[in-house]
C-alpha cells in the first residue's frame, strides 16, 4: 500500500490501471492510498525470493514525479497470465481496452523492476505490452533548461509556489513543476492503437510458447550431442577391447575371483562390451557360448549370476 499526496497524483488518472480488488485507488483527506495486491494463484509463493521493501519504496518517488510505470505494472500483474481460451474466467473483462502504456516501459528502474518481481508480472506479458511503449526522454540538458523555465515564470506563480513549499506541500510542489515541465518541453508522440486484455494475453502466450519451443529444441540438441559423444565414445572403447579381446576375458576373470560385489558390476559391464563387440563383428553365438561357460564355472556365485542376468550377458 502507497500513500501519496493528492495533488501529485490524480485519482483518475490512478483509477485507468485499477484492476478489480488486487489494484485500487481512493482518497482520504489530503493523500491518495494505492493498493498494489500480489496474489499466489498457483500457490508457489516463495517469501525468500521476494524482494525486500527497501527495494520497492522507491517507486513512491517515481509516482510522486509522474512516472506511471509503476501502476502499469500493477494493472498487468492484476489481468494475470493465462491465456484467453474457452476456459477464460471472465471473457467480457479480457475485452477491456488497456490504460495508456507509460513511455519507458521498456526500461525499468531498479525499483519498478523490484515492484514487478513483487507481483509476479509475467516477462512476456511484460514484453508485449512494452512493445508499444515510447522511450523515455532524454534529460541530459534538462537542469539547465529546468532553471531557466524556473526563471521564466511570472512572479505571483513563484510565490504561489514558495508559499506551498513552506506549508509543508514541498513533495506535492515539485511533483506538479516537474510535470509542468516535462509536458511543455517534451515532443507529442501520437498515442498507438489501444490493445485489449485478451490481446496482450494471447500474445504473452504465443511468445512464451515461442521461447519454450526454443528451449526445448536447445535441450534437445544438447541431449542428442552428448548421445553422440557418448556412443563415440563407446565405439573408441569398443575398438580398443578389440586390439586385445583376450586380455579383456582374463580381466574379467580377476575380477569374479576378487568375491567382491563391485568387482562384480565392473565385470558385468566388461562383458557388455564384449557383447557389443562380438555382435559388431558378427560373432554373437561363439560371444553366447563363452558366457555360458562362465556361468557354469561360478554358477556357485548368486550374486554374479544376478548381475549379470540384469546386464543381460
Amino acid at each position: 500500500m502507497l500513500r501519496l499526496p493528492r495533488g501529485v497524483l490524480d485519482i483518475d488518472v490512478a483509477r485507468d490501471y485499477c484492476v478489480g480488488d488486487q489494484v485500487t485507488a481512493w482518497t482520504t483527506g489530503e493523500y491518495l492510498v494505492l493498493d498494489l495486491t500480489s496474489e499466489d494463484v498457483a500457490g508457489d509463493f516463495d517469501p525468500d525470493a521476494c524482494p525486500p521493501l527497501s527495494a520497492i519504496v522507491g517507486v513512491r518517488a517515481e509516482l510522486a514525479a509522474g512516472d506511471l510505470r509503476p501502476l502499469h505494472l500493477a494493472w498487468l500483474a492484476g489481468h494475470g497470465t493465462a491465456e484467453t481460451d474457452e476456459y477464460a474466467v471472465d471473457r467480457n473483462a479480457n475485452q477491456d481496452l488497456e490504460p495508456p502504456v507509460p513511455p519507458g516501459s521498456a526500461a525499468l528502474t531498479a525499483a519498478q523492476r523490484a515492484l514487478a518481481d513483487f507481483l509476479r508480472v509475467d516477462d512476456d506479458l511484460l514484453a508485449i505490452a512494452a512493445q508499444t511503449s515510447a522511450p523515455l526522454a532524454e534529460t541530459t540538458d534538462a537542469p539547465g533548461q529546468l532553471a531557466a523555465w524556473v526563471q521564466d515564470l511570472p512572479v505571483a506563480e513563484k510565490n504561489r509556489l514558495l508559499l506551498r513549499v513552506a506549508e509543508d506541500h514541498a513533495v506535492t510542489v515539485r511533483a506538479e513543476m516537474l510535470r509542468r515541465f516535462h509536458n511543455e518541453h517534451s515532443t507529442p508522440i501520437a498515442s498507438p492503437p489501444r490493445r485489449t486484455v485478451a490481446d496482450l494475453l494471447d500474445a504473452a502466450g504465443r511468445r512464451r510458447g515461442d521461447r519454450e519451443r526454443r528451449v526445448a529444441a536447445r535441450r534437445a540438441e544438447q541431449q542428442a550431442r552428448r548421445q553422440q559423444d557418448r556412443s563415440l565414445a563407446r565405439e573408441k572403447r569398443i575398438d580398443e577391447l578389440a586390439r586385445d579381446e583376450e586380455a579383456t576375458w582374463s580381466q574379467i576373470d580377476a575380477m569374479i575371483a576378487t568375491r567382491k560385489p563391485r568387482e562384480y558390476d565392473a565385470a558385468a559391464a566388461l562383458l557388455t562390451e564384449l557383447q557389443t563387440l562380438a555382435e559388431r563383428d558378427g560373432r554373437r553365438d561363439a560371444f553366447t557360448q563363452r558366457c555360458l561357460a562362465l556361468r557354469q564355472t561360478h554358477a556357485r556365485k548368486p550374486r554374479l549370476i544376478e548381475r549379470l542376468d540384469r546386464a543381460g550377458v
